[in-house]
C-alpha cells in the first residue's frame, strides 16, 4: 500500500506541501458523464456492475484536480446480505420492503460474508486500483451501524426517526442485538475493501445527529468503537489499543500500519467531544460549526475533514472564494486538515465551480504553508 500520498499524510497529521482536497459525492449526478450512464442503467445496476462503478469512480479525476477518489457505491446494499429487501424508487430514494420491527426479526438476520454478498464493489475497487496505477489513493466506505440501523428500522429515509428511537428506548435488547450484528457487518465489509485495495476507509454516520449526546454515547458510540478497533486489529502488526485507549487518543497519535479511518456525520456540533472517542484518525465536520471551533472542541491528535456548505458552490465566485479562504485560514496550515464539503455535492452543482474551488484550495493553501 502506498502511504506517501498527500491525502494519507494529512490523515496521519503529517506536514504536507498544501492542503489535500476531495469532495464527498464527487462522482455523481452533477456530472454530465454520469448522467449519460445513468440514462441507460438503474442506480443499483451501476453499483452492482464493477465496470460501471469503476468508470464512475474515475470520472471526477478527469475533470477535477483532487487528491483522492472514493469508490462509487452506496451504504445500503450490504444490508441485502442480511436478508433485507432493498430497492431505489424514483422520487423516494432507498426503500427497505421488510423493515425490522421486533427482536425475532433482528435475531433472524443473516451475518453475511461481504466477500460474497458485496463482491461487485470489491471487484470495482480492484479495477479502479489498476487504473489509478499508484497515482492517487482510493477511499472505501461503509455506513456506520446507527445509520444502517435507522434505514433498516424506518424502511427508508426519515425526518423524526420515530421507530428507530422507539426500538432503542423500549427494546434495548433488540437494539443492542441489531447494533452488534451491524458492527460486525461494517467491520467485515471495511476489511474486505482494504484487502481489495482501498487505501483508507470512511464511515458515514449521516443520521447520528438526530440523537441526544447521552443517547449517542450509550447506544451508538460503543459500536463505532467496535468497528474501528476491529479494522485496526486485523490490519496492523502492532498491538491494538484497548477500548479505553480508543476513548482518549486516535491512531494518528500512535502511528500504525493500518489504513486511516474517517468518521463523518451531520448535525454533530453538539457532540464533537464524543466523536474523538470513536478512535477514528479523521473526523469530518459539517458547515454548522466553524472549523477552528470544531478542532478546539475535538482537541489535538486528530485530523479534521471539512467543512464548506455544499450550497456555496452555487454562489458567485467571489463568495465561494471568500468562504473557502476562511476555512483555510481557520485551519491555519496545521497538519491534518483535509478540505472537503460539509456534506456531498448537490445535484446540478456546476462542475466548473467544483474544479475552480479545488484549484483555489491547492494554490491558497500552498501559500499559507509557505508563510
Amino acid at each position: 500500500m502506498t502511504t506517501n500520498f498527500r491525502f494519507l499524510q494529512a490523515c496521519r497529521r503529517e506536514p504536507t506541501d498544501r492542503t489535500p482536497v476531495w469532495f464527498m459525492r464527487q462522482a455523481g449526478r452533477y456530472m454530465p458523464e454520469y448522467r449519460a450512464i445513468r440514462a441507460r442503467h438503474s442506480f443499483l445496476e451501476m453499483v452492482k456492475t464493477p465496470e460501471l462503478a469503476a468508470e464512475i469512480t474515475l470520472q471526477p479525476l478527469r475533470a477535477l484536480p483532487v487528491d483522492a477518489t472514493i469508490i462509487y457505491s452506496d451504504i445500503l446494499p450490504p444490508l441485502e446480505g442480511m436478508g433485507l429487501r432493498l430497492t431505489y424508487e424514483q422520487g423516494e430514494g432507498p426503500v427497505i420492503h421488510n423493515p425490522l420491527c421486533s427482536l425475532a426479526e433482528i435475531e433472524a438476520l443473516a451475518q453475511p460474508d461481504p466477500r460474497e454478498t458485496v463482491a461487485y464493489t470489491l471487484d470495482a475497487i480492484r479495477l479502479v486500483k489498476r487504473e489509478l496505477a499508484g497515482k492517487l489513493p482510493l477511499i472505501g466506505f461503509c455506513g456506520a451501524p446507527f445509520t444502517l440501523a435507522s434505514y433498516a428500522i424506518e424502511g427508508g429515509g426519515s425526518r423524526e426517526y420515530r421507530r428507530t428511537k422507539q426500538l432503542m428506548y423500549r427494546e434495548p435488547a433488540a437494539w443492542h442485538t441489531l447494533m452488534g450484528k451491524l458492527a460486525t457487518l461494517v467491520s467485515d465489509y471495511a476489511l474486505a475493501q482494504i484487502a481489495a485495495g482501498a487505501d483508507a476507509i470512511q464511515l458515514f454516520d449521516s443520521w447520528a445527529g438526530a440523537l441526544a449526546p447521552a443517547d449517542y454515547a450509550e447506544f451508538v458510540l460503543p459500536y463505532v468503537q467496535q468497528v474501528v478497533a476491529a479494522i485496526r486489529q486485523r490490519t496492523t502488526d502492532h498491538r491494538t489499543p484497548t477500548t479505553d485507549a480508543l476513548q482518549t487518543q486516535s491512531s494518528a497519535a500512535n502511528p500504525r500500519s493500518s489504513p486511516p479511518i474517517s468518521y463523518f456525520g451531520t448535525d454533530t456540533c453538539g457532540r464533537l467531544g464524543l466523536l474523538r472517542q470513536t478512535g477514528a484518525d479523521v473526523l469530518g465536520v459539517d458547515w454548522r460549526v466553524p472549523l477552528d471551533d470544531a478542532w478546539a472542541q475535538i482537541g489535538p491528535g486528530y485530523a479534521i475533514q471539512g467543512n464548506l456548505d455544499p450550497h456555496t458552490l452555487f454562489a458567485p465566485w467571489p463568495v465561494l472564494e471568500r468562504r473557502a479562504a476562511d476555512i483555510l485560514e481557520r485551519a491555519a496550515g496545521r497538519p491534518g486538515h483535509i478540505f472537503n464539503l460539509g456534506h456531498g455535492i448537490l445535484t446540478e452543482t456546476p462542475v466548473e465551480a467544483v474544479a475552480r474551488l479545488a484549484e483555489f484550495v491547492s494554490a491558497y493553501s500552498q501559500s499559507t504553508v509557505a508563510r
